[in-house]
């Protein structure tokens, strides 16, 4: 019975609204189960993907900032305002990661565009994000999990679209990711260390 319920917990894709006051809950309870179940071994690994140049594509930067500055030690975190991780770097920083951490699950975080209905929607979902795919960019895929939050209605003038994106919805679609992966890593980590005491 215990795998059935595991099974039923971790059913993917989760789809969550921003709006939702169960957001939060809905999106750590997930990550909890997925990081007490595949992380293990591995050295979990936070990538934000996308730039503070374009408010719509600055959601992975901005969950990226606010990780960085309440995340525990030592989970690394790339992908800020600060210090990017876009079109240009992503190659260079997935090597980077590949080099400089063993074995690493990723979770990846990136903005997207969608229907009009489904503007606002975070999804939590298994295997690895397509970055740029919403603006016809070739980038690899990336990440063992990923997060994507559709801030923008996608299928013409993508660009234009990303840059005027309402700075609002972006910020708080950031601070429902953010806090989710917060609640999700501080638990994991209570959790492993009442195990080994």
């Amino acid at each position: 019975m215990k795998p059935l319920r595991n099974a039923l917990e971790r059913r993917f894709p989760v789809k969550v609204d921003y709006l939702d006051e169960r957001a939060v809950d809905c999106l750590s309870h997930h990550l909890l189960h997925t990081f007490m179940q595949d992380v293990r071994q591995k050295e979990l690994i936070i990538l934000c993907i996308g730039t503070d140049r374009s408010t719509g594509d600055a959601l992975g930067p901005l969950v990226g900032s606010k990780l960085a500055r309440h995340l525990p030690a030592p989970i690394p975190v790339y992908g800020t305002l600060d210090h990017p991780v876009h079109a240009v770097n992503l190659v260079e920083t997935i090597g980077r990661i590949s080099r400089t951490h063993r074995d690493p699950y990723i979770l990846a975080l990136d903005a997207c565009l969608g229907q009009f209905q489904h503007v606002g929607t975070i999804t939590l979902d298994e295997g690895p994000v397509k970055p740029g795919a919403g603006v016809q960019k070739n980038l690899p895929p990336v990440g063992s999990l990923h997060m994507t939050g559709i801030v923008n209605v996608g299928g013409f003038m993508e660009y234009f679209v990303l840059q005027n994106t309402r700075l609002s919805v972006v910020m708080k679609m950031a601070d429902v990711m953010a806090e989710a992966i917060l609640h999700a890593v501080r638990r994991w980590q209570q959790k492993e260390t009442a195990a080994l005491s």
